[in-house]
Parts: C-alpha cells; structure tokens; sequence
C-alpha cells in the first residue's frame, strides 16, 4: 500500500513537472538554450582532446632515431650494436634495415620519378644499412644520443645520426594547443554553468512568485516540503534532458557536414575524420554523458533556488 501511495505520488509530482514546463515556455526556452552551449562546449572539449591526444600519439609513433651503419660493420658487430640498443632503458624497438631493403624503400618512395629510378637501378646500391630505433619518450633521446656518440659506436656508422627533430616539434606544438584549448574550453564550461544557474534560479523565483498562493494552500492542507519542491525539479530535469538532446543533434550535424564538406582529412591540428569517428565510436556513451550532466546542471540548480526561495516563502507564510 505504501508503494501504490509513493507511486501515485511520484506521478502527480511529475505531471505537475510537466505542467510548470509547459506554463514556463519562454523562461525555459532562455534556461534550455544556456544549458545547450554548456554542454556543446563540453562535447567540443571531450572530442578535441580526444583528437588532439591521437595526433600526438600517431605523430609520436612516427618518431625515430636512424643510424646508418658502414658497409663494412660485420654481422656480429651489427647484432652486438643492436643488443646494447635494446637495452637502454629509453629505447622501445631496433629495427634493421639492409641495404637491400633500403633500396626497395627508397624506390617506392620515388616511384613517379622515373628518371631517377633508371639512374639508381644503373649504380650500385649507394644506400647504407641502418637502424630504425623507436624510443619510448621522445622527450628523453639525451640517453640514446649519449651512447651513440661514443667513439667506438661512432665508428660504425657512415653518416650523422637523424634525430626526426621536426616531428619532436610539430608534437610541442600540438601539446601546447591541446593545452590551451582544453583550458579554454573549462573556463568556458564554467562560466556558461553558472549562468545557466542563474538563469534556472530566476525561472524558479519567477515561478514560485506566479504560484505563491498556489503553494501557501498546499502547505495549509499538509503537503510535504519534496511535494511542493519535486514540481520545480522534475521542470529543470526536463530543461537538462532537451538541452542534452539539443546539443548532440547539433554536434551529430556538425561533425556529418564538416566530413562531407572538407576534402582534407584535417583542419589544422584538428583531425575532421578522426572526431567524426570518434564522435560516432562514442555516440551513446556520449549521449549518456551530456543526458548525465544536463540533468545535474538542472536539478542541482532546482534544489538549490527553491531550498532559498521556498523556505523564504514558508517564512512569510508563517
């Protein structure tokens, strides 16, 4: 019996909720349309950092240490090399080159320039062997670069070392923008929460000032403080849930213009395709999220502004 009562409560809360929605239309839409930008922006960050974290990660992976060996360095003082590489703690993987192989890549590589592929396959192979050694932290090659400029390592090798020093670069940079963005985009989401709060505040004020006399009966006849306040937050869960719905249709048209309108899979430092994927990989776990945080926004927001304005009502009442 005590169920059916709490039920039937809970429904007349809700109806209610929706009929303080509907009474409210513009003070929601206002409240709505805050709550939009809060979460798009959140999205926006969500998928930027993703993004920008993929392109360090594959620019990262593309970075490597090439040391070209001399024709004469022998099988055991290759494989010798290689094994002291391998145990440097930076260092992730050593890869050989042959010289062979080293053709075969480099004319793959020049493979529309006819001319000089007939002037390479008319010489002997010029190319030396190397080794393509990925670190761990290309933040740390001072260690690499130590033990590759000892003499008797130096002696091996038939030109300078390649450090990649331009991808090292291009990953500063990234990180920097993923920086500043991802602190922008919290500032951001910050300062559009609290005016969004301020915005659901001043609907619930001007709601309970509409119903004031409304409320005063329902506290003479017995109603409970959550009966009279369940209304206004069922009203601000309704505002997070629309907002949330909002924010990802708009995001959802974004990303599938942005895909079908730029040619180029980026813009910038911002992989177009890869937020796409993302954006889609992820759909209901961010469906989800922006629901989550809609609803927070909303209802914490409700609590807090009729726990103020109602106890304020109660008083005067009294």
């Amino acid at each position: 019996m005590s169920l059916r009562r709490h039920l039937i409560t809970f429904e007349r809360i809700t109806r209610t909720g929706v009929i303080n929605f509907v009474r409210n239309t513009w003070l929601a839409i206002a409240a709505i349309a805050m709550i939009t930008i809060t979460l798009t922006i959140v999205l926006f960050l969500i998928i930027t950092n993703a993004t920008f974290t993929n392109t360090i990660a594959q620019i990262t992976d593309r970075i490597d240490v090439s040391v070209y060996l001399k024709d004469e360095v022998t099988e055991p003082q290759k494989d010798n090399l290689i094994s002291q590489l391998k145990s440097i703690d930076n260092v992730k993987s050593v890869r050989y080159i042959s010289k062979a192989e080293a053709l075969k890549i480099y004319q793959q590589q020049n493979r529309d320039d006819i001319d000089l592929l007939v002037a390479i396959s008319q010489t002997d192979n010029p190319l030396p062997a190397s080794l393509q050694i990925k670190p761990d932290d290309p933040n740390r090659l001072q260690t690499i670069k130590d033990f590759l400029e000892k003499t008797e390592i130096k002696k091996l090798q038939s030109e300078e070392t390649s450090y990649s020093g331009d991808r090292k670069v291009a990953i500063d940079k990234i990180t920097k923008a993923t920086r500043f963005f991802r602190q922008a985009g919290i500032a951001g989401v910050a300062v559009f929460i609290v005016v969004s709060m301020l915005i659901i505040f001043n609907t619930i004020r001007m709601a309970i000032f509409n119903r004031r006399e409304e409320l005063g009966i329902m506290r003479l006849l017995g109603a409970t403080t959550w009966y009279i306040r369940g209304p206004f937050v069922v009203e601000t869960v309704i505002y997070g849930i629309l907002a949330a719905i909002i924010s990802v249709t708009i995001c959802n048209l974004v990303f599938n213009i942005s895909a079908s309108t730029f040619e180029a899979s980026s813009l910038g430092l911002l992989d177009i395709n890869y937020s796409s994927q993302y954006f889609a990989q992820h759909f209901w776990v961010i469906v989800g999220l922006q629901l989550l945080i809609g609803v927070i926004v909303g209802s914490v927001s409700s609590i807090i502004a009729t726990r103020r304005y109602l106890k304020f009502k109660s008083q005067t009442g009294d």
